[in-house]
């Protein structure tokens, strides 16, 4: 009892409660988000689509997706992150029943392009909001519990879409839009605004930029902050490998779709059991190491994939490559806190989070060509480049921690969270 005290303590002691109330905001939403999963099989099976104009919506959904990231950073800056986040949960919740009740394939379209904006519109808000409220010593242990949520989320609602998509394609959407309702009202009950209306005393910009209004072009013109996304964006192009090309190699190689199926739980199941017990790990570590060694994990991972023709060693490698994205998670998120200015964090998250449709874009166009053209020699190219993005994460870690350095002289202290830090309970 006493270890499983600490074990708590160590992942989740002296949070907020405001931060607890996001969390389980975002856990019902990432629960509850499970339609758009089964979007092209809908589109296909029940409303007599091709598989081409089934495509061409779900990237019209993708498309909506990187509007949204970057519409939901500027609303969190200047509307507020409750209100923001408020804003996407009503409309998304509108917009599934609606989807649930269209038969129009251009209406569907429309709408399939409209949720994409919606549901990416929170994720700069979630996180600006949960850097207002935790103070800087513990947010790498928010962060982590931030990633938890998310694929905890994410597992329950690959297992509910199965099941409500062999029952109905109706209920599939408006079971979506009661658990976004849910979240709508759990924030709207338990989370206060976060955003900080007053004007700070010190300019925080980074110095070139600092002549220049404060916006969106602030985050799209910082060089320590855009090397960062840089890198990130490699680790995401990785990532993508187990739901774009990874499934080609393993047909390729013989395996089925329940092969997959049990690679890809694997790596979730770590995750879930796992994933508490990263601040331990990595704490007492610079943030730099910590991603260039995760990093390289992931490198080492789908590397392995070049020699693999067996389940077993495509088992192996996703212990490899999951245990590279359980470490990368925090720091990442953390670095990026670090680099915002306050009056502009959900700015910055907004660009940050570009990097994920960006690489769910990039992963399988370049990655079906490699992997045609190249065969098992598309693996080593993946793994040869994770390994050249945990050598830039060596290489940018000093100048960054001496840019944050300077930030914070300037600011002549670390911002005070909005609300009140009491943990809960």
């Amino acid at each position: 009892m006493h270890a499983l005290r600490r074990l708590w303590r160590d992942a989740a002691g002296g949070l907020p409660a405001t931060f607890w109330y996001l969390w389980a905001g975002l856990l019902i939403n990432r629960a509850g988000a499970f339609a758009m999963l089964f979007l092209s099989l809908y589109l296909t099976d029940a409303r007599g689509a091709s598989e081409s104009l089934a495509g061409t919506v779900v990237g019209a959904y993708g498309a909506g997706g990187a509007a949204g990231v970057l519409l939901g950073g500027v609303l969190a800056d200047r509307w507020g992150r409750r209100s923001t986040l408020l804003a996407a949960h009503l409309a998304t919740t509108a917009l599934m029943v609606a989807l649930a009740f269209s038969r129009p394939l251009l209406l569907i379209a429309v709408l399939s392009a409209l949720v994409g904006v919606v549901h990416s519109m929170p994720s700069p808000a979630f996180v600006a909001a949960i850097v207002d409220v935790v103070p800087a010593q513990r947010r790498s242990r928010a962060f982590n519990l931030q990633f938890w949520a998310f694929n905890l989320g994410m597992a329950v609602a690959s297992l509910l879409a199965g099941v409500l998509a062999e029952a109905s394609f109706t209920a599939l959407f408006l079971v979506d839009a009661g658990a976004t309702l849910t979240a709508a009202v759990v924030i709207a009950w338990k989370v206060p605004e976060t955003l900080r209306r007053a004007a700070p005393s010190v300019d925080l910009r980074p110095p070139a930029t600092a002549a220049r209004r404060p916006g969106l072009r602030t985050a799209l013109t910082d060089r320590t902050f855009l090397v960062f996304v840089g890198l990130t964006f490699v680790l995401a192009v990785l990532t993508m490998q187990t739901s774009t090309i990874m499934p080609l190699a393993m047909r390729a190689d013989g395996l089925g779709p329940s092969a997959y199926g049990l690679v890809v739980a694997l790596g979730g199941a770590l995750i879930v059991l796992g994933q508490l017990f990263v601040p331990r790990l990595i704490d007492r570590h610079r943030k730099d190491v910590v991603l260039a060694v995760s990093t390289a994990l992931l490198a080492v991972g789908f590397g392995v994939l070049a020699v693999a023709d067996v389940l077993g060693v495509y088992l192996a490698a996703a212990v490899v490559w999951t245990v590279g994205s359980m470490l990368a998670a925090p720091p990442n998120a953390q670095i990026n806190a670090d680099l915002a200015p306050p009056q502009l964090r959900a700015r910055y998250q907004s660009v940050f989070y570009l990097t994920f449709p960006a690489a769910a874009f990039v992963a399988p166009t370049l990655g079906g060509v490699s992997l045609q053209h190249l065969g098992d020699g598309h693996w080593l190219i993946v793994g040869g480049l994770g390994l050249l993005a945990a050598l830039g994460h060596l290489l940018a870690g000093p100048p960054r921690e001496r840019h944050v350095a300077a930030l914070r002289r300037a600011a002549g202290r670390e911002p005070a969270p909005a609300v009140d830090h009491a943990p809960a309970g």
